[in-house]
C-alpha cells in the first residue's frame, strides 16, 4: 500500500534539511530521502572540510611568517593530524544534520536513492511513496573534464581528497576556481609543492582587479599558476602524473586534484515521468522555485541559479513559506554573496563591474579604497587588499573586497543592496577604531570625495567663511 505524505524531500543537504526542519515540526507529514551521507556536500566533502584544512594551513603559515612580529617559529606539520582535525570538525557538526535529529523533529527518513515515478509519486528502496508536494534538492557533484588520458591516471576531487593520509609531494590542480585556489594554498602551506592549471583566467567570475591581489599572494607563497592553459593529454609519468599542455609544455607532479567545476545531480531522477523540465542539466524553476510541475519544487544546486550552500539555504526558506504557510514567497538573488577563502580572502555581493556592464546598466561608476589605509590592517601586517563599490545611476549594485576577513567585511554591503540603502547610510554610522570594518566606510566615503572637495564646494565654504 502506497504511503501518503504532505511533503517529500529528495536530498538531505542544506536546502533539503532547511525545508525538513521547517515543515516536520509544524505538523506536516514529511518524508526525507538521502542515499549518501546526511548533511550533503557542504558538511561532508565541501565547505566544512575545506575551511577546516584552511584553518590548519593558516596555523602553519602564522608560525612560519611570524618573524615581523618579533616571534620566530618553525612549524612541524603533521599532515595526518591535520586531516584528522578535518574529520573531527565534520563529526562535531554531523549530529545537527543527522537522521536521528530529523526523526526527532517528526520526519520520516529513508536512506535510499529516490526516483520520481509520476507527478506525485516516488520510488525508493523498492517502496512507493506519494506526496502532495515534492522538493528536489539533489545538489551537484564534481565535473570531470573530457581530457585524453584522465581516465587512466589516479586523481582526487573535492569529494575524495579528504581520504589522503600522506602529504602529496607535488599536487597538480586542474582548475583555478574557488575550490582550486583554496586547496592550492592550503596544501602549499602544509608543505606540498603545488601547481594550478586553468583553461581561462584564475577566479574568472570575480573582478580582475581584485583577483590580481589574490594571484600575487598565491605566487608569493610559491604556487605555480598556469592560466589560459589547455591540457592536451594527461598521462602517467613513472610513479607520478604528467599534464601535456596544448602550447607544448609539460607539467609533472605526484598527485592530481580535479577541480574543474560542478555538474548538477539531475540525471536518472525520473524527471520526465514527473513532468519536470530541464535546461541543460539544470531544473527549470519559476520565481517561487516551482518546476513545470507546480507541485514539485527544486532548490539548491540542482535548479537554475547560483551554486552556493547559502543559496540552497535561502531557497529552503522560500519553499517553507510557500508550502507550509502558503505564502507566495519568491527567490531573490540580487544580493547573493560569494567568497573565496584564500588568504587574502575575496568576497563579493551583487554585481561586479563587468557584470553590471554586461547587463547594460547605465551610468556605472566604481569607487575603491585600499586596505593599506586601514590602521587595524597595518597592525595585523595584512595590508594587501582593497574594496571596490559599484554604482549604477547612483544606486549601490555591487561590492567586492579582497583582503583579510573579506567574507566578514562584505556583510554590510549585502544588507545595503538587499534593502536598497543609500550610500550616505554606509558612511553615517560610527565605527569602532581601530577595526577592519572601517574599510567599508572608506569605500563608501570615496563615493562622495570628489563632490565634497569640488571647486563649487570650495567656493561655498569660502562664502560661508565670511559669515560672522
Amino acid at each position: 500500500m502506497t504511503e501518503r505524505y504532505d511533503l517529500a524531500i529528495i536530498g538531505a543537504g542544506s536546502g533539503g534539511l532547511t525545508i525538513c526542519g521547517g515543515a516536520a515540526p509544524l505538523g506536516l507529514k514529511t518524508i526525507l530521502f538521502e542515499a549518501a551521507d546526511m548533511g550533503g556536500d557542504c558538511l561532508n566533502v565541501g565547505c566544512v572540510p575545506s575551511k577546516s584544512i584552511i584553518a590548519a594551513a593558516h596555523a602553519a603559515h602564522v608560525a612560519r611568517s611570524s618573524a615581523p612580529f618579533g616571534v620566530t617559529a618553525t612549524p612541524d606539520v603533521d599532515f595526518g593530524r591535520a586531516m584528522a582535525h578535518v574529520h573531527e570538525v565534520i563529526a562535531g557538526i554531523a549530529p545537527h544534520d543527522s537522521q536521528e535529529r530529523f526523526e526527532g523533529l517528526g520526519a520520516t527518513v529513508v536512506r535510499a536513492r529516490a526516483r520520481l515515478t509520476g507527478k506525485r509519486t516516488i520510488e525508493a528502496g523498492g517502496e512507493t511513496y506519494r506526496a502532495k508536494r515534492i522538493v528536489i534538492a539533489t545538489g551537484s557533484r564534481p565535473r570531470i573534464p573530457n581530457i585524453p588520458g584522465l581516465e587512466n591516471v589516479p586523481y582526487v576531487t573535492n569529494e575524495t581528497v579528504w581520504g589522503l593520509t600522506e602529504r602529496p609531494a607535488h599536487l597538480l590542480i586542474l582548475g583555478g576556481g574557488n575550490i582550486g585556489c583554496e586547496l592550492a594554498q592550503a596544501f602549499r602551506r602544509l608543505g606540498s609543492k603545488v601547481t594550478i592549471v586553468e583553461r581561462g583566467r584564475l577566479l574568472g567570475k570575480d573582478d580582475p582587479e581584485l583577483v590580481d591581489i589574490v594571484e600575487r599572494a598565491l605566487a608569493r607563497e610559491g604556487i605555480a599558476i598556469h592560466q589560459n592553459s589547455t591540457p592536451a593529454e594527461i598521462r602517467r609519468d613513472g610513479d607520478g602524473i604528467a599534464i601535456d599542455l596544448e602550447r607544448g609544455d609539460t607539467i609533472t607532479g605526484t598527485h592530481l586534484l580535479v577541480a574543474a567545476g560542478r555538474v548538477r545531480n539531475t540525471d536518472d531522477l525520473g524527471l520526465d515521468a514527473a513532468r519536470v523540465k530541464l535546461n541543460g542539466d539544470a531544473i527549470v524553476v519559476d520565481d517561487r522555485l516551482r518546476t513545470a510541475n507546480k507541485r514539485i519544487f527544486a532548490v539548491g544546486d540542482c535548479r537554475e541559479g547560483p551554486l552556493f550552500t547559502h543559496a540552497a539555504g535561502h531557497d529552503g526558506g522560500i519553499v517553507v513559506r510557500n508550502v507550509v504557510f502558503r505564502m507566495r514567497a519568491k527567490k531573490d538573488y540580487s544580493a547573493m554573496p560569494w567568497a573565496t577563502f584564500t588568504d587574502p580572502e575575496l568576497a563579493n555581493v551583487g554585481l561586479t563591474e563587468a557584470m553590471a556592464r554586461d547587463k547594460g546598466l547605465k551610468k556605472i561608476e566604481t569607487f575603491t579604497a585600499p586596505m593599506s589605509g586601514n590602521d587595524r590592517a597595518k597592525a595585523e601586517r595584512a595590508t594587501d587588499g582593497m574594496i571596490k563599490v559599484v554604482l549604477s545611476q547612483g544606486k549601490i549594485v555591487g561590492c567586492s573586497i579582497a583582503g583579510i576577513h573579506a567574507g566578514e567585511l562584505i556583510q554590510p554591503w549585502i544588507l545595503a543592496i538587499q534593502h536598497g540603502l543609500k550610500a550616505t547610510q554606509m558612511t553615517g554610522y560610527i565605527a569602532p577604531y581601530p577595526t577592519l570594518g572601517e574599510l567599508n566606510k572608506a569605500g563608501a566615503n570615496q563615493i562622495f570625495y570628489d563632490k565634497l572637495f569640488s571647486p563649487m564646494v570650495k567656493r561655498l565654504v569660502k562664502v560661508l567663511s565670511w559669515l560672522p
